[in-house]
């Protein structure tokens, strides 16, 4: 089993997806390819995803039962004494530079609105 979920993708890579695996939901691909043209695929998605990210997922022979990819993510597959987790960076730690626009680290806590509603402030 594949799974392969596209965010902000081209809809020709969409397109070309369509071809192979089922799109279940909007950029949510699910099918049984082989091994050649599951790597084919996701090779196709990596150079297309252009400003996208994308997430593959497939059944594999390992102690968890599968294996996971990642194009673009802020959060990374880490290898952690053979087992393959998620490791999701801190809000407050800068993001890679990936794009032509600098990442923006959202701001923590209330706004002004909310502090407005929620008090009964003016």
């Amino acid at each position: 089993m594949t799974v392969i979920v596209l965010t902000n993708c081209p809809v020709g890579l969409r397109g070309f997806l369509t071809r192979w695996l089922l799109e279940i939901s909007p950029g949510v691909f699910l099918g049984a390819p082989s091994t050649r043209i599951r790597e084919l695929l996701w090779a196709e998605v990596r150079e297309c995803a252009g400003q996208g990210r994308a997430l593959l997922a497939y059944q594999t022979d390992n102690e968890q039962g599968y294996a996971f990819e990642t194009h673009d993510h802020i959060w990374h597959p880490t290898d952690h004494e053979g087992l393959t987790l998620i490791h999701r960076p801190s809000p407050h730690a800068p993001r890679p530079q990936s794009g032509t626009a600098p990442a923006e680290v959202p701001r923590q806590g209330w706004s002004k609105a909310s502090k407005r509603r929620r008090f009964g402030g003016r």
